[in-house]
């Protein structure tokens, strides 16, 4: 349920909400519904419920009890802004994350619209990284939802990319990462994909991470972009 990640752009996972739905294509061949499956199967009691929505009250004080600094991907498992997670819990969520600024919360939604709607009722202290996911052409309206959202870092996950995405305006993005598909059933990503958007954030000041290649055995091509790896991070810019 927590504890460190093998997600290359992050340390750790906290999950005190679990279960989703699939909103969009980048949802097809999710993840998070494989691996809760699995542990369901295995009498996991944290997956009872199997993939539905379900609140974990009793660990939304864990980041507490972790002294060392961490970077924390929050909901690696869910999505925190999902309709079935009540404001009321969401904001735990966030006096948690208000209370321990040793800590780096990186949030990441595939539901922009309900974060804006209920933004005016968080606190986003410059700890909390606040993401959307952008895997093509068809949801790239999600990035002008982020944009109002008034966290000091913004970011964009193209993972998996499964189209091109083309004429991005950055403006007010901090961090693009991008990654292909892996698992039973990937979706190939062209490499002109990557480079694309890797020279629009150069072009425009962004940080760019290149998490991964995928593939359905993603360990098999690696992470490496035209002879390089990019682990690029937004700076914290206080004004």
């Amino acid at each position: 349920m927590a504890g460190n990640s093998s997600i290359e752009w992050t340390e750790a996972t906290w999950n005190p909400v679990t279960g989703c739905t699939k909103v969009s294509e980048g949802c097809r061949n999710c993840y998070a519904l494989r691996m809760a499956n699995r542990l369901h199967a295995m009498g996991n009691p944290r997956y009872k419920n199997g993939f539905n929505v379900t609140l974990h009250h009793d660990l939304i004080d864990l980041p507490r009890s972790w002294k060392k600094p961490r970077k924390i991907f929050v909901n690696s498992m869910s999505d925190l802004f999902h309709k079935d997670v009540p404001l009321e819990f969401i904001q735990q969520v966030f006096q948690t994350m208000n209370e321990t600024p040793h800590h780096t919360y990186q949030i990441l939604t595939k539901r922009p619209e309900r974060l804006l709607k209920l933004s005016p009722s968080l606190n986003f202290t410059p700890n909390i990284w606040m993401g959307t996911s952008v895997e093509n052409e068809q949801v790239k309206s999600r990035i002008d939802l982020l944009r109002q959202v008034p966290a000091q870092i913004r970011f964009l996950s193209c993972e998996p990319l499964i189209g091109p995405l083309d004429n991005l305006d950055l403006t007010n993005i901090h961090w693009v990462i991008v990654g292909g598909e892996s698992g039973p059933g990937a979706r190939p990503m062209k490499i002109e994909w990557v480079r694309s958007i890797r020279d629009q954030c150069h072009q425009q000041n962004v940080a760019f991470f290149f998490k991964q290649w995928g593939g359905v055995q993603k360990h098999r091509t690696g992470r490496i972009l035209d002879n390089k790896t990019y682990d690029e991070y937004p700076t914290l810019v206080t004004t």
